[in-house]
C-alpha cells in the first residue's frame, strides 16, 4: 500500500503540473482565436452586411476559454502546499465562476435580442 501511495504522489507531482499547463494553454488558445474571429467579423461588418452573431460568438468563446482555465485552477488545488495558496486559488476560482455566469447571462440576453429582431 505504501508503494502505491508513493507511485500516486509521483504521478501527481510530475504530471499534474503538465496537465495544468496544457489546460491553461487550451483556454488561452480558445480566447485568442475567439478574439481574432470576432475582430475579423467586426471589421468585415463595417464594410459589408455580415450576419455573424458577433457578440454571442465572442461571449461563447470567452466562456469556453474560461471553462478550461477554471479546470486548470481546480487541478491546482491537488498540488497546493499551504493554506495561503488554497485561499488564493479559492478566490481565483470564485472570480472565474462569477465571470462565467456573467458571460452566460450576457449570451442569453444577446440570444433574446437576436430572436426579437428576427420576429420583427
Amino acid at each position: 500500500m505504501e508503494e502505491f501511495k508513493q507511485i500516486l504522489e509521483t504521478i501527481i507531482q510530475d504530471y499534474i503540473p503538465m496537465i495544468i499547463n496544457i489546460l491553461e494553454l487550451m483556454g488561452i488558445s480558445i480566447l485568442v482565436i475567439g478574439a481574432l474571429k470576432a475582430f475579423y467579423h467586426y471589421i468585415r461588418s463595417l464594410f459589408i452586411e455580415d450576419n455573424y452573431h458577433l457578440k454571442y460568438q465572442f461571449a461563447n468563446s470567452m466562456a469556453m476559454g474560461l471553462e478550461f482555465k477554471l479546470a486548470a485552477e481546480i487541478l491546482k488545488t491537488v498540488i497546493v502546499t499551504d493554506m495561503r495558496d488554497i485561499f488564493m486559488l479559492g478566490a481565483i476560482i470564485v472570480l472565474r465562476v462569477i465571470l462565467t455566469f456573467v458571460i452566460h447571462w450576457d449570451m442569453k440576453e444577446e440570444l433574446k435580442h437576436q430572436h426579437a429582431q428576427i420576429s420583427q
